[in-house]
């Protein structure tokens, strides 16, 4: 359930309903929201989400989501939720630990691909960028067959401007540690550029003592991510509407 906290933060970035709007009157956006995260939580389809709560039909949750997403709701709320953590001191951006994780995509579609372990099935991949608390700061989804390293500098790119305290607001951390899948010459050296420390093991070289104790946040996000059920396999065939429930899902991770 979506309390009165949350809500409060949630409601002012949602767009408002046009007023001449053609059919019956729509569900209330609280009341969706609801509804969207029950079928997150559970892995089923809407069509399949209870009436009795309110919540309202599959096609509300599932045209709902990809309006807000096409509105950047997502997107802000994401942000509000990084700066009330700032704020806090929640937020810890003297490093940043990047992974992917393959999903099984059943339905295929964009950006889906043969996994490297079964060439038979369909599945994709979330390339994810937390800071040193396990706070996801970026998620992209890509076909399960794209190497890690080539979003390294997306994800980099992609961390949100994030205010809550005076000053400038700042973007990029000190240092990303990767696994040997970032193993690149090129990408180290974008990195260096943008004044970021690549921590990476080197393929064919001893692992580097000490990073692996400092990167199991981000396996532990992955697996509180694919606690909504809805995420651990993908069953949107476009990729808008399969990253709108990945952003939301983001939300709760703090």
């Amino acid at each position: 359930m979506v309390d009165d906290g949350l809500w409060t933060l949630i409601e002012p970035v949602l767009p408002p309903w046009p007023e001449r709007s053609p059919g019956a009157w729509p569900v209330a956006d609280r009341a969706c929201l609801q509804g969207i995260l029950y079928v997150l939580h559970n892995d089923m389809t809407g069509q399949l989400l209870p009436l009795q709560p309110g919540f309202g039909s599959g096609q509300t949750c599932r045209r709902r989501p990809e309006r807000w997403q096409q509105a950047g709701v997502f997107d802000r709320l994401h942000r509000i939720l990084l700066a009330e953590l700032k704020a806090a001191g929640a937020l810890d951006r003297s490093r940043a630990c990047a992974d992917g994780s393959h999903i099984r995509a059943k339905k295929g579609g964009s950006d889906t691909g043969p996994p490297p372990v079964d060439r038979r099935k369909t599945g994709g991949k979330h390339h994810m960028l937390c800071d040193g608390r396990g706070t996801p700061l970026k998620v992209i989804t890509t076909a399960a067959n794209v190497n890690d390293v080539t979003h390294t500098v997306a994800l980099v790119d992609g961390i949100p401007s994030v205010a809550g305290r005076p000053g400038r607001p700042r973007r990029r951390p000190d240092s990303l540690l990767g696994d040997k899948g970032y193993d690149s010459h090129p990408h180290r050296e974008e990195l260096r550029k943008r004044r970021i420390l690549p921590v990476i093991s080197r393929k064919g070289a001893p692992s580097i003592k000490g990073p692996g104790r400092l990167r199991y946040v981000v396996e532990q996000t992955f697996a509180l991510l694919h606690q909504f059920k809805r995420l651990a396999v993908r069953w949107e065939r476009r990729t808008e509407l399969h990253d709108a429930f990945v952003s939301l899902a983001c939300g709760p991770i703090r």
